[in-house]
């Protein structure tokens, strides 16, 4: 199983201007239909996870970096059979 260190994560992020959360969800957990005014980076901690936007769905593997642009309408879901972690950011306005 990949571990990933999130204070690695953090500090990465950080220089990039986004900032940091670690989130987790249920088996079956689904957030529809998001819109944010900035860039969204998301990156899959632990278990299965599916994002769905721009028309196409993606299952990102542990450790893989995914950029939801602003504006672009968005669904997250735990499509995994435990509990998933992962970790979100937003471009922060400077």
């Amino acid at each position: 199983m990949k571990v990933l260190e999130s204070a690695a994560i953090r500090a990465n992020w950080e220089m990039r201007g986004f900032s940091f959360e670690i989130w987790s969800d249920p088996p079956g957990q689904v957030w529809s239909d998001f819109v944010h005014e900035t860039d969204e980076l998301a990156m899959l901690l632990e278990g299965r996870i599916e994002f769905s936007f721009a028309g196409k769905t993606f299952r990102p593997e542990i450790g893989r970096e995914v950029l939801i642009p602003a504006g672009e309408r968005h669904s997250v879901a735990n499509v995994g059979a435990i509990r998933n972690r992962w970790c979100f950011g937003y471009r922060l306005r400077r």
